[in-house]
């Protein structure tokens, strides 16, 4: 009984203090209400979702800590009408295994996605309308569709919806399509194999419940409260039903608050059901106005042009430092042929490539004679010719110098196919044979049976070698430095299958090996012409598997697009040998704890 008289004094304490704001606005800015995110992510009031959407580009990372539930999930406000999530839920109630030597005490997990859709932007009489799938290609924890409506009132929003499966439980009204259709009226309760298939059969069927709400932006600006009527009356969550917790609400009202950390975070807290209590934090951002900041080498001034003298001495290893520090290319090659000079090489800082070639132009008309009148840039992947841009040298510097109105220094620039450089002689050659590197790695697998997250953290060491222009050689040696795949005890599951093992097998791999061989392989790249490229492969390919493959890619001059085929012939690698393969199909091998397809 107790629990039935907290909720109105705490519903009551939130509705007077917000009055008691209104009544002292004026010693405050003027404060905006802006979309903030639910417990289950995305735009929402606490457990019921709204018709709102975030900006566009918005990005949140949640975390929502409850008696029974911990979630996290990241949001994303893809289009101004489109907002996607992604969960992943630990049942506090449940393991995820019966059998603690398989699971330890790691709890149930489900990971769900979101979906929500805008209908109707909101005008001076309508409200801003969404259409939602929650949950829509899970195992059905919390599957649910809703449409919602939210009108705002200087700093009020008020939202009323419907929802069904999930947000349906309550039943407070009928479902409007059952009376359309009699396969309707009940909701399948089964779902497609294990999770992970879009059970579009159960969309709006079954019950139906009203939800609603209001957010109120009090006149400080950081602060705002919330109150919900829930659609849920939490009969069917996976506690209650798969291990008896009692869920039952005192109250189907929900109150909270809100306090905003500057423009990068909220803390929210909230008592739920008359009987829980839920704290909540999100991390956010918003990538459309994220800022790039990038100390970049400020563009060459063209200086005077170099005067004609056979006696002028070039220097093109200056060059060749200058285009890539200031143009982005690197392993250049330069050639000259009468009054042109070609720059080989491949592009690595600008995915703006006029700004590239504009960078590179500067450099080539301070450094070179007055007589070289044709600037040629052929820019290469893999050592194989891509594009040919031929620049005129005397209309580049005129527009670079003078900047006519409606004029660009593109406009002295033309892109094309690749000509042959066989008559230009090479006056500079960087094209570096051998590289080596070292750099950290990440392996890791969330929601897992063992443990939610498992990791390896580990250091590639890697070595490549170009015995021709086209053959390159290549290895990785990996070093695992620290990892908990040891956890990962997984043999058979329950049915028995005989599905073979692919990534499963990935301990045996990393955990059970200090030093292994990555990668170990030969690849032979060849340019076609006409926008033809193939590549054939042999080798270790990867941590799992070796084998042989090739690719043909056509990619048109000019176009966004292009297509490709691979065809690959692979192996399975033994973990217990650096260099082994498994020549049999089945295998039984102890480590592997059963007999095992492969």
């Amino acid at each position: 009984m107790n629990n039935n008289k907290t909720a109105p004094s705490l519903l009551a304490v939130a509705i007077t203090t917000a009055l008691a704001a209104s009544v002292n606005a004026n010693v405050f800015e003027p404060a905006t209400l802006t979309p903030s995110q639910s417990d289950f992510g995305g735009v929402g009031l606490m457990q019921m979702p709204t018709g709102r959407m975030a900006a566009e580009g918005e990005f949140s990372l949640n975390g929502d800590w409850s008696e029974h539930y911990h979630k996290y999930n990241i949001s994303l406000q893809l289009m101004p009408w489109f907002e996607t999530t992604i969960r992943y839920t630990l049942v506090q109630d449940l393991l995820y295994s019966n059998d603690p030597s398989f699971s330890n005490g790691t709890k149930y997990t489900d990971k769900g996605i979101d979906l929500k859709f805008r209908l109707l932007e909101e005008g001076d009489y309508l409200p801003e309308t969404s259409i939602g799938l929650r949950d829509f290609g899970g195992t059905g924890l919390f599957d649910a569709e809703f449409i919602a409506a939210t009108k705002r009132f200087g700093n009020l929003d008020v939202t009323l919806g419907m929802g069904w499966g999930y947000l349906g439980t309550r039943n407070n009204i009928t479902n409007p399509f059952c009376k359309m259709s009699d396969g309707y009226c009940s909701r399948p309760s089964d779902f497609k194999g294990s999770g992970g298939m879009v059970d579009y059969e159960r969309w709006f069927k079954g019950p139906a419940a009203l939800f609603g709400g209001i957010e109120y932006q009090t006149p400080w600006q950081p602060l705002r409260f919330k109150l919900e009527y829930d659609s849920n009356d939490y009969s069917q969550d996976f506690p209650v039903v798969r291990a008896g917790v009692d869920m039952t609400p005192s109250t189907p009202w929900n109150v909270g608050a809100l306090y905003r950390v500057g423009n990068w975070g909220d803390i929210r807290a909230s008592y739920q059901r008359g009987n829980a209590v839920a704290v909540g934090i999100t991390l956010r951002t918003n990538f459309n106005d994220t800022k790039s900041y990038w100390l970049d080498e400020p563009k060459t001034e063209l200086r005077p042009t170099v005067s004609e003298d056979a006696n002028t001495q070039i220097d093109w290893d200056k060059i060749a430092g200058e285009l890539s520090l200031n143009a982005g290319y690197d392993d250049v090659a330069i050639q000259r042929s009468g009054s042109s000079v070609t720059i080989i090489g491949k592009q690595t800082k600008y995915r703006d490539r006029d700004e590239a070639r504009d960078r590179a132009a500067r450099v080539l008309a301070n450094d070179l004679p007055k007589e070289i009148t044709s600037y040629k840039i052929v820019e290469t992947n893999f050592n194989q010719l891509q594009t040919e841009t031929d620049i005129d040298a005397e209309a580049f510097k005129q527009i670079a110098t003078n900047q006519p109105i409606g004029r660009d220094v593109t406009d002295a620039m033309v892109e094309g196919e690749v000509n042959d450089k066989q008559s230009a002689s090479t006056e500079y050659d960087g094209f570096e044979r051998f590289d080596y590197s070292f750099r950290p790695t990440l392996a890791q697998s969330i929601g897992s049976a063992e443990n939610f997250y498992l990791y390896e953290i580990g250091i590639d060491g890697t070595a490549e070698a170009w015995a021709t222009k086209n053959l390159n050689l290549s290895g990785t040696v990996h070093l695992n430095v620290i990892d908990n795949y040891d956890k990962f005890n997984y043999i058979v599951p329950p049915d028995g299958t005989d599905v073979p093992r692919v990534r499963t097998l990935f301990r045996a791999y990393v955990s059970d090996n200090t030093l292994w061989v990555k990668n170990l392989q030969a690849t032979y790249f060849q340019e076609f012409g006409n926008g033809f490229y193939g590549q054939v492969y042999g080798g270790y390919l990867e941590t799992m598997f070796a084998g042989a493959g090739g690719e043909l890619l056509f990619r048109p001059l000019n176009k966004n697009w292009a297509i490709s085929a691979d065809i690959n012939l692979v192996t399975q690698r033994d973990p217990r040998s650096a260099f082994g393969l498994f020549d049999e199909e089945q295998q039984n091998i102890p480590e592997f704890g059963r007999h095992s397809k492969l």
